[in-house]
């Protein structure tokens, strides 16, 4: 259970203001089609974050204990720094009139996950914890937590909503998670 509920919060609080939550604005602004771009991000947030937490298990059975928690604490403050940094989306040269909405947001949403911080931070916690299904399904409800009010809020609460101090929020978290488990703080927790 720990893994899941650490999942959940890391990655909930890693996904305020990325640019994966901009698509979605982006798409239910485009579309105000709410279900299927919902429908849309759960299929390509799975679909990614498996893949993501089968690497981070792969790491964690291939690499010492000690490198994992190095690693993971690095991993941290690397997200903190990265959450500092506003995303920004462009629109898309995909042609909106050949695809269906779910087709679209499952194709632009799981492209702009790889390599996204919440991505890294999936495969960081499934290397830290064993239970992998318990971060995909943590990982996953931390992105639908995220970004479903950004879909139903569409494009008109997107220019009044404090990005700015969620970001520094987020990265004061991750810089804290990261300092502690090189620390070696934590206990179970971390």
């Amino acid at each position: 259970m720990e893994a899941f509920l650490v999942s959940v919060v890391a990655i909930t609080i890693g996904e305020i203001g990325d640019k994966t939550q901009l698509l979605a604005l982006l798409l239910a602004a485009r579309f105000k089609r709410p279900l299927p771009i919902v429908l849309g991000i759960f299929v390509a947030t799975i679909s990614n974050h498996i893949l993501a937490a089968l690497l981070g298990h792969w790491v964690a059975t291939h690499l010492s204990a000690d490198f994992l928690r190095w690693a993971l604490g690095v991993s941290f403050l690397a997200i903190a720094a990265w959450t500092l940094k506003p995303d920004k989306m462009e629109e898309s040269k995909i042609d909106y009139g050949k695809y269906g909405v779910f087709t679209i947001t499952v194709i632009t949403f799981f492209l702009a996950e790889i390599g996204d911080k919440t991505q890294i931070a999936t495969m960081a916690l499934a290397a830290k914890y064993d239970d992998i299904y318990m971060v995909l399904a943590g990982s996953t409800l931390g992105i639908m937590i995220a970004d479903v009010p950004a879909v139903f809020l569409g494009k008109v609460a997107s220019p009044n909503f404090p990005f700015k101090w969620i970001r520094w929020g987020a990265a004061a978290i991750f810089a804290v998670l990261g300092a502690a488990v090189l620390l070696g703080f934590g206990g179970g927790l971390i």
